[in-house]
């Protein structure tokens, strides 16, 4: 049976520590709210429920007992002034006293709805809202006990409740099946609005670490540039002032008599002679700044993507080609971190599945580009095929399961396929008609090929 296969993870794909941690699924760690919204929503709340209370008993001139509301009411603004007193609102709140402040919530809720009715109040619906703000802001466990409080206390409303405020004289009995309607609906109300705004909002979360990694490699990869940039930069200003103190330094040398201040200038020829090495091995490193180095033959990117991973491993063997019009010559490619990075890790992961070969193909024609990357593994099962390029798909729980030992949380496909896009590419992946897996990066021709040394030369 083939084994499933999935994106391939890196080094780089561990998250920055920080509050967001636990990205595993029904743990994540969600935005955290803050105390001034918790205390904003509530006021709102007390706002509603007293302006319902005075249509209710002022307007409609129903017999609603407005002292324990009353009551009940101020009981949760004072609640609120507390809070806003002691300072709360200046923070984030702790997932702990968030759960707190919206169980007070769902309770003083409650507490009116035994005064007004129960479960046959249209009002009782807003015992979802409380578990929804938990459901996008809190971690599973608390969203659970939220919805928890609130379906008991639906059930305790539809067990026991004082009539609800009708007119005078006018006695509203509603039959006991309508009731528990009322209650299934609610739960259901709870559950599912609970469920899908914390899967929404976990999704999310998810998603915002893994653009956040996404930043983090790509700032890696051209600090890294630029530091060879910056190296060719001094190779080559350097290089001037260098040979001129050998030149002036073989003089001293020649000229001076033997003892002690002959030696020294044979040593500063020596060393001279050593920096201008280290600045000949810096100026030819790949990764530099100049029009030379900036620009690469596409023969030369495919080797680059391929040959660190593959090299010395004789478990896979590597077959790379570049293909294009007969009549036209292969264009040369800007040499851009974020395509190595990426390129190199659709590599790796076939490293990872192939059983024996290994395919890396460039083709080119007037229009487009193209990379292709293929194995002889057991190629994208349906489920992980159909969710490539979304962060954390992985059906590898283990690296020594594979070549590269590497374990990790799935974003390698992802941050790939992002940094690509990022410069034009649509990527595709498939398997391929006699097995194994075909990832094909395309961009336009005009956003790959490098330009002419002299292009912009008069």
């Amino acid at each position: 049976m083939a084994r499933p296969r999935r994106a391939a993870d890196d080094g780089s794909d561990t998250p920055p520590p920080g509050p967001r941690q636990g990205v595993g699924v029904g743990t994540v760690a969600v935005r955290r709210p803050r105390n001034r919204t918790l205390i904003l929503l509530r006021w709102l709340a007390i706002a509603g429920q007293s302006l319902m209370l005075l249509v209710v008993g002022t307007y409609l001139k129903f017999p609603v007992p407005v002292r324990p509301c009353a009551a009940i009411i101020a009981a949760s603004a004072a609640f609120n002034l507390a809070l806003t007193f002691a300072g709360a609102g200046r923070r984030v709140a702790r997932p702990l006293e968030a759960s707190g402040q919206l169980a007070f919530d769902i309770l003083q809720l409650s507490g009116l709805l035994y005064f007004t009715g129960g479960v046959v109040n249209p009002f009782c619906l807003l015992l979802i809202a409380p578990v929804t703000v938990g459901a996008a802001t809190l971690g599973l466990r608390h969203v659970v006990a939220l919805g928890g409080l609130a379906i008991v206390a639906g059930m305790a409303l539809a067990a026991t409740s004082l009539p609800m405020p009708w007119a005078v004289g006018v006695s509203l009995q509603l039959p006991l099946v309508y009731r528990g309607g009322c209650v299934l609906a609610l739960i259901v109300g709870i559950a599912v609005t609970g469920g899908y705004t914390f899967w929404a909002a976990s999704e999310a979360a998810r998603m915002e670490l893994a653009l956040h990694v996404t930043e983090t490699v790509l700032a890696r990869e051209q600090r890294l540039s630029a530091l060879g940039g910056l190296a060719a930069a001094a190779a080559h200003e350097l290089g001037t002032p260098l040979a001129t103190i050998a030149v002036v330094a073989k003089e001293l040398a020649r000229e001076t008599p033997l003892g002690p201040l002959r030696e020294d200038a044979l040593l500063m020829v020596a060393q001279a002679q050593r920096c201008r090495d280290i600045l000949r091995r810096l100026a030819q490193a790949p990764e530099t700044g100049d029009a030379v180095h900036e620009r690469m033959s596409l023969s030369q990117f495919v080797r680059e993507v391929s040959a660190p991973l593959l090299a010395g491993a004789a478990a896979v063997r590597a077959r790379s080609a570049v293909t294009g019009p007969p009549a036209m010559a292969a264009p040369d490619v800007w040499r851009r971190p974020e395509v190595l990075h990426a390129m190199a890790s659709f590599v790796e992961n076939a490293f990872d599945f192939a059983r024996a070969e290994i395919w890396v193909t460039a083709r080119f024609d007037a229009k487009t580009i193209a990379v292709e990357v293929r194995d002889d593994g057991p190629g994208f099962t349906t489920d992980v095929r159909a969710r490539l390029g979304e962060p954390y798909v992985t059906s590898r729980a283990r690296g020594d399961a594979t070549r590269t030992r590497h374990v990790g949380m799935g974003l390698g496909i992802f941050i790939a396929k992002t940094l690509l896009e990022r410069t034009g590419a649509t990527v595709d992946f498939r398997s391929g008609p006699r097995g194994g897996a075909v990832v094909t990066t395309r961009w336009p021709r005009d956003r790959m090929e490098a330009a002419p040394p002299n292009a912009g030369e008069a």
